[in-house]
């Protein structure tokens, strides 16, 4: 299958790209404007007027960044998707929990687990849960794998926040390979498998994951929970590890070698212009 990119829909209301240039990028998530680093924004600025109206901005200084606020920003708000609402706020590193560029992969799995009725679903390295509240919405019964309590308990939220209960999902918290392996003795199947592995992080135990390392031998066993009954749907994202979408796809079809995977970069599309940003890539298939 050819490569093809995936950009971010006007579906989804409660986020913008205003503009981007000299390694920034200009946003609105839901009421606020932030501006916030993007390596990959190496062109100039086409709006520098809208960028003295940011609400807030995150600067690096000697190595480290912080948010500078402009305005009285809440603790946390909600930026709607369709029907749901996703909590964000000014997190560690630049962050806002929600990932917009994977808005695509969002609407792509809501129509795989419709048209499979109430599968299981698993959703490894599920981080603050913006897939796992699309699949519950959907109708699936979720499985949210990840080792920080912290993005577990932000996950509830959401669920909460979207009219959902917070145990619209079953939540693990534990090291991904672990729990797969359990998993996969038991002889458990899943019919939609999402994940979205760090270049390195640490796991509930403080076991240690480096992508180069840990990524096939997980595919592995995954491979092992990927129910085969038809419609069953795999997704692999990826972010900051260096990898090209080639690569993954090709990696995808070594361990899944009847697969046909689509595969590409994710992007975010500017408004009113024909730019858009790199943000990751994707690997995905349906049985």
């Amino acid at each position: 299958m050819t490569e093809q990119h995936l950009e971010n829909s006007a579906d989804f209301e409660g986020y913008e790209l205003l503009d981007s240039g000299d390694h920034m990028k200009l946003e609105r998530f839901g009421a606020y404007t932030l501006s916030r680093p993007d390596t990959q924004a190496i062109w100039k600025k086409q709006k520098p007027e809208l960028w003295d109206n940011a609400d807030a901005e995150f600067v690096f200084n000697g190595g480290k960044g912080a948010w500078t606020l402009r305005t009285k920003i809440d603790e946390t708000w909600d930026v709607q998707y369709g029907k749901l609402s996703f909590v964000s706020k000014l997190g560690n590193f630049k962050h806002t929990g929600i990932f917009p560029e994977q808005e695509p992969n969002w609407a792509w799995s809501a129509d795989k687990i419709s048209a499979l009725g109430k599968p299981e679903v698993l959703n490894l390295f599920g981080y603050t849960g913006a897939a796992t509240v699309v699949a519950a919405s959907a109708g699936a019964l979720v499985t949210h794998v990840d080792s920080s309590k912290s993005s577990i308990g932000w996950c509830k939220e959401n669920l909460v926040r979207s009219g959902l209960t917070e145990d619209s999902a079953r939540f693990i918290l534990e090291d991904a390979r672990g729990f797969c392996k359990r998993e996969a003795r038991r002889g458990a199947k899943y019919q939609g498998i999402i994940l979205d592995p760090p270049a390195f992080g640490r796991g509930a135990k403080d076991e240690v994951w480096k992508i180069e390392e840990d990524l096939i031998p997980l595919l592995e066993t995954l491979k092992e929970l990927l129910s085969e009954e038809k419609g069953s749907f795999f997704l692999l994202n990826g972010y900051a590890a260096g990898y090209s979408p080639l690569s993954f796809k090709q990696l995808i079809e070594s361990v899944f070698p009847d697969s046909h995977p689509e595969f590409g970069e994710l992007r975010l599309s500017e408004k009113d212009s024909d730019r858009s940003i790199p943000e990751g890539i994707y690997v995905r298939f349906t049985r």
